[in-house]
């Protein structure tokens, strides 16, 4: 079933269609950060740690897309230093991640997932275990000494930013 249900994910505008729109038009308008019922993309969610148990928490984050925009500055600066535009440095994904886990401050971010963009934004769902709960001690998930992961870049995403995961052969 989680075969079917990863081909689906690969184009969602095509397999998903009218369902995927309608999910996007109600995400609009949820807070930034809002807790799931289940996962959407249950096959992800399971591929990257997620399990049905007490202490293991999804979600949905939406993040802005396109550049930083800084106000443009009026007085004495060089030409140079007038820049308004700006990228961040660390993926969407991650900025996903690190929002989640200053809502959610009792739980540590395990994984994260792409689940839909439009034109304005992006959201991402993510997945959270909280580090002192016993079915998540016993099951040893994440460990409660490990804190702050999102923060310091050892989640997935904070590692491919870092240059940490390469796919292929490395030189």
């Amino acid at each position: 079933m989680y075969k079917y249900l990863s081909a689906l994910w690969k184009k969602p505008s095509e397999g998903l269609g009218e369902i995927q729109k309608n999910r996007l038009v109600q995400w609009r308008s949820e807070p930034v950060v809002t807790r799931a019922e289940k996962p959407t993309r249950i096959d992800r969610a399971r591929s990257l740690g997620y399990k049905a148990k007490q202490g293991i928490v999804v979600a949905r984050v939406r993040v802005n897309r396109g550049g930083r925009k800084t106000p443009n500055v009026s007085g004495g600066r060089r030409p140079m230093r007038s820049g308004r535009f700006f990228t961040l440095n660390k993926p969407k994904q991650q900025v996903a991640e690190e929002k989640a886990a200053t809502k959610y401050k009792n739980m540590e971010v395990i994984n994260s997932y792409w689940v839909g963009e439009d034109g304005k934004h992006m959201w991402y769902e993510v997945i959270l275990a909280d580090s002192h709960n016993p079915s998540v001690k016993k099951a040893k998930i994440v460990s409660p000494k490990q804190s702050g992961r999102a923060s310091r870049g050892l989640t997935s995403a904070g590692k491919k930013s870092r240059g940490l995961q390469h796919k292929g052969k490395r030189n």
